[in-house]
């Protein structure tokens, strides 16, 4: 349902360097998200890439809040991000973020990269949407508080 709504993928280099190897060949067969990975144009957020190697893949440049912001307004629906934990650290950071989906699974790994660092502001947010599924997972959809 989310990527439903998203008409464009923003990712960070090293996100995008490893999606790009595992989804880059995966048909509907393999996967049915395959189709949304590799047929949604992809933003690239890098200060070192100059050319994508994924079909529909523009690289944006190097982070700033005021491309990301123009991007959001030119994208007709929702911009979806899926790892790229630096990139959305910047964007909470700056208030680009409009929705938080997170999936919270019933195991720990340990230590890890948080969603939020020990320097990030506070910052609120409410609960839009919640569902689990059988295998225990929970889906949390979080907005920003105003």
């Amino acid at each position: 349902a989310v990527t439903e709504r998203s008409k464009g993928i923003l990712l960070g280099r090293t996100t995008y360097e490893m999606f790009e190897p595992a989804w880059s060949t995966r048909t509907v067969e393999d996967d049915p998200g395959a189709p949304f990975f590799n047929d949604t144009t992809k933003y690239v957020v890098s200060g070192t890439l100059t050319e994508g190697t994924w079909r529909n893949s523009e690289i944006i440049g190097a982070y700033d809040p005021d491309r990301i912001r123009r991007l959001k307004d030119e994208v007709d629906g929702d911009l979806y991000v899926s790892g790229s934990i630096t990139l959305v650290h910047a964007m909470l950071a700056d208030g680009l973020v409009d929705s938080l989906h997170l999936f919270v699974y019933p195991l720990t790994l340990g230590e890890g990269p948080r969603l939020c660092p020990d320097t990030a502001a506070a910052a609120k947010f409410e609960l839009a949407n919640t569902e689990s599924y059988p295998n225990q997972v929970l889906y949390l959809n979080y907005r920003p508080k105003n």
